[in-house]
């Protein structure tokens, strides 16, 4: 009798793996089953899937909600957390929508993203975010083509 051979199941994963216990609500193991009836492998593709879309995704992105109408979306960015008047939003895993508080002007933004990449310190990835809003602010402030809105938010 060959002993060689480990007992139990094939591993499902072809690399470093660990078990986890999660309680999960029952509208997302629905969710997970049509994905795969295999929970892991599902969680797993799930994960590759939002993985790909934090690498891939442009850290801001104008995106059209109307007729000529866009928000601007980005990465998450500690250097926007820190700016007093704005807040970011999550609306999809790694990705936010940025509020400003009637007390913080368009101008003002703009001209602190500007004061902090002529510091130039930070990580590369929040460098390319700051600069790529800057240039957008920039740009469509020149061409008058910024507005302030209100959005209903509900406390909770």
């Amino acid at each position: 009798m060959n002993t060689s051979k480990k007992a139990g199941r094939p591993p499902k994963f072809q690399e470093a793996r660990r078990p986890v216990t999660v309680t999960l609500p029952m509208r997302v193991l629905e969710i997970l089953n049509t994905i795969d009836p295999d929970r892991a492998r599902a969680i797993a593709k799930l994960a590759a899937a939002a993985g790909r879309g934090l690498r891939d995704g442009k850290p801001v992105e104008i995106v059209e909600v109307a007729p000529h109408r866009g928000l601007i979306v980005v990465k998450e960015s500690k250097v926007l957390r820190s700016i007093d008047g704005l807040r970011l939003i999550e609306i999809a895993p790694a990705r936010f929508l940025i509020t400003l508080k009637a007390s913080l002007s368009v101008e003002s933004l703009e001209v602190q993203i500007h004061d902090w990449l002529e510091e130039g310190n930070g990580n590369p990835e929040e460098v390319a975010l700051l600069k790529e809003l800057f240039d957008q602010l920039r740009h469509h402030r020149r061409r008058k083509a910024v507005s302030k809105e209100e959005l209903l938010i509900i406390n909770m």
